[in-house]
């Protein structure tokens, strides 16, 4: 069966330089591989992008996390019939930048959070998940170094947060049965990548 394999982390792990890097070095070992994102690059995906820089903003208030949840799990759906399983179906591997690893990590919490679990029940799990693990403080200066402008879940408080968060997540679908490894995303880029390449390996 091919594929799909999941980069997850927080904002300024990694996930997009090495997702972008692993289908290269697919595509050279001669394997089709096909590097997709979440929010997609679909209707839905292009309106959260457009929430998370500020548009769409709702005067005097903030756009409640129930409402980011919904659309991402119906992005998320559209996601998989638009792009992911039509290429898993011709046999490209599928490489994704977030799943709904992040939904949970990010906008769940308690009830919240087993309610993100059902509104995402229908989409596809993983082959295998790599979460890179980073220091908030460290994904905050490689934003900052790297000149991109803060969006809607990015201050320092909110980042330590979702960095529980995704601790709480493993563990949880692993105990579920859920394939994730979780690699140190501080350590050199050559190096994170020998790691993504040694944790892929079983599935090729």
């Amino acid at each position: 069966m091919t594929p799909l394999i999941v980069l997850e982390g927080l904002d300024g792990a990694g996930t997009t330089t090495q997702a972008r890097a692993l289908c290269d070095r697919l595509e050279r070992a001669g394997r089709r591989a096909h590097l997709t994102r979440e929010p997609s690059d679909g209707p839905i995906g292009r309106l959260i992008r457009e929430m998370l820089v500020g548009g769409h903003a709702i005067p005097g208030a903030t756009i409640d996390q129930a409402t980011f949840s919904l659309l991402f799990a119906a992005d998320r759906m559209d996601h998989l019939q638009r792009e992911v399983e039509p290429a898993l179906a011709a046999g490209t591997i599928v490489v994704s930048d977030r799943w709904y690893h992040s939904s949970l990590a990010y906008q769940g919490t308690g009830a919240a959070r087993a309610w993100i679990r059902d509104l995402n029940q229908r989409a596809r799990r993983p082959d295998l998940t790599l979460l890179l693990r980073v220091r908030p403080e460290v994904a905050a200066e490689r934003r900052v170094a790297a000149g991109r402008a803060q969006e809607l879940f990015e201050d320092l408080a909110m980042q330590r947060k979702v960095a529980a968060g995704y601790d709480e997540v493993v563990a949880d679908l692993r105990a579920a049965g859920e394939r994730i490894e979780v690699l140190d995303g501080e350590l050199p880029l050559d190096e994170v990548a020998r790691a993504i390449d040694a944790a892929i390996a079983p599935l090729l």
